[in-house]
């Protein structure tokens, strides 16, 4: 597959590292020339410097035989623009494009990107992408990584093993004994910053970030066998009131009015804003790292901060100095990889990877076929895949046991008519049923070839 993206920032480098694993032919455009050096650098792909809304750049780039076009600059007109060039000059078939502004997202609006106006075939908000997951988190107490699967059926869950946790050094094979009446699996494991995918021989250690995969009917009976019986919080403080926090309060109060949210802004003019349009939300114009700002925002009674500034060291000394004062729990975005080994060890509750969380969502639409969903689980150590099974493909009528899967493969769940399973060694796949399978990073494309969904567009 042919890809041009255009931008070379985070998002878009990850994105080509990403496609050109896979063996696709990727080109990346950017006006930077340190990022393209970059690229050039590290990664197996075609860099080119120019405007990536330029037909003489996406001529150079390839785009009279490109089969996609991945638009994620830091300007919402360029990639607007750059995917429109592509569809009306060079036919490119599939247009995704990222936007922040929220005014061209409006429903009002929402013929624009239709097929007879700016043809984008997928619009990306980073922003609304990012305070859904951090929504998800504050749904799910306890977790420090929420995915829904199939269609809510299933979770995908993370959580810390604390001192209390009820299955400490219990051999993973155990648990169905455990626990016979509750539908879970442990898929992965992050112990000391090292991933591992556990056998059924492996014991979970205090501290350790287990992620599992749940029926969602058992979902807080499952929580509670890991020690987390923690309940939602009703007094929650976001840090933070740019388009993520502003979403995330307006995600919240849609949940539940009985919510109590308190917002600080530090731009007075945007604070004011605030006020205006978030209705019994408390907005306190000042910095979550002023003692005073936090205790006008009684954060010692508060049972959640999220903090999503646009700083990661604010986002970071800020969740801190919550929990110092009180705070219960905290949820922080860092946007910088260096800091992410650092901070569990600080303190903090769960982190935000917007790029991450981007990055799998991207994805999802750049694969088609059987793929039904792609999450990524800690900077893509491992992948979780929603994949539906076809009637040629070659796993039909084939029990788990008999797919031989490397050790570094999992299958986690089944869809079959509605119903969410854990199947076992002697389950038979069968036409039309949802896999759900966790693999390494380096085994996610096997995955792909043995259930027989390419990364082909067409």
């Amino acid at each position: 597959m042919r890809v041009i993206i255009c931008g070379a920032g985070q998002v878009g480098y990850n994105i080509a590292a990403y496609l050109a694993k896979e063996g696709n032919d990727v080109t990346i455009v950017d006006l930077h020339r340190d990022l393209i050096s970059r690229i050039n650098d590290e990664l197996d792909v075609n860099a080119i410097l120019g405007h990536a809304s330029n037909p003489d750049t996406l001529k150079a780039a390839g785009a009279n035989d490109a089969d996609m076009i991945v638009a994620v600059t830091q300007s919402d007109e360029v990639n607007m623009v750059a995917c429109q060039i592509g569809h009306s000059l060079f036919g490119i078939p599939k247009k995704i494009a990222r936007v922040r502004e929220q005014a061209y997202l409006q429903p009002e609006w929402s013929n624009l990107f239709s097929r007879a106006h700016m043809p984008i075939d997928v619009i990306i908000s980073p922003e609304v992408i990012v305070a859904k997951d951090i929504y998800q988190r504050l749904a799910v107490p306890g977790t420090t990584f929420v995915n829904i699967l199939a269609d809510g059926l299933a979770h995908m869950v993370g959580v810390i093993c604390e001192e209390d946790c009820p299955v400490i050094n219990t051999p993973l094979g155990q648990m169905a004994n455990l626990f016979p009446d509750l539908s879970f699996q442990v898929l992965a494991i992050l112990r000391d910053n090292k991933s591992i995918i556990p056998d059924e021989t492996d014991q979970l250690q205090i501290g350790d970030e287990v992620f599992f995969i749940v029926d969602t009917k058992h979902l807080k009976r499952v929580m509670t066998a890991f020690g987390r019986e923690e309940g939602e919080a009703r007094r929650i403080v976001i840090a933070g009131g740019g388009n993520i926090g502003l979403t995330l309060a307006k995600l919240i109060q849609a949940r539940s009015k009985s919510v109590q949210i308190k917002m600080i802004e530090y731009n007075e003019e945007r604070a004011e804003l605030l006020s205006e349009q978030l209705e019994d939300v408390i907005v306190l114009n000042g910095s979550s790292l002023e003692k005073d700002i936090l205790n006008e925002a009684t954060i010692e009674s508060a049972e959640t901060l999220v903090a999503v500034t646009n700083d990661d060291e604010s986002n970071i000394l800020g969740s801190l100095l919550a929990k110092q004062y009180g705070c219960e729990r905290v949820i922080t975005l860092v946007n910088n990889e260096a800091y992410y080994p650092l901070v569990g060890p600080l303190g903090v509750d769960a982190m935000v990877s917007p790029r991450s969380i981007i990055v799998a969502n991207i994805m999802q639409h750049v694969r088609r076929g059987r793929i039904k969903g792609l999450y990524n689980i800690r900077e893509g150590f491992a992948e979780v895949i929603e994949a539906e099974v076809s009637e040629t493909s070659s796993i039909v009528n084939t029990t788990i046991e008999e797919l031989t899967l490397p050790r570094e493969v999992l299958v986690g769940g089944v869809v079959r008519d509605g119903n969410f399973m854990m199947p076992g060694a002697n389950f038979t796949i069968r036409a039309g049923d949802d896999v759900i399978i966790l693999a390494s990073r380096d085994q996610a494309q096997n995955v792909e070839k043995m259930f027989s969904v390419q990364v082909d567009l067409f």
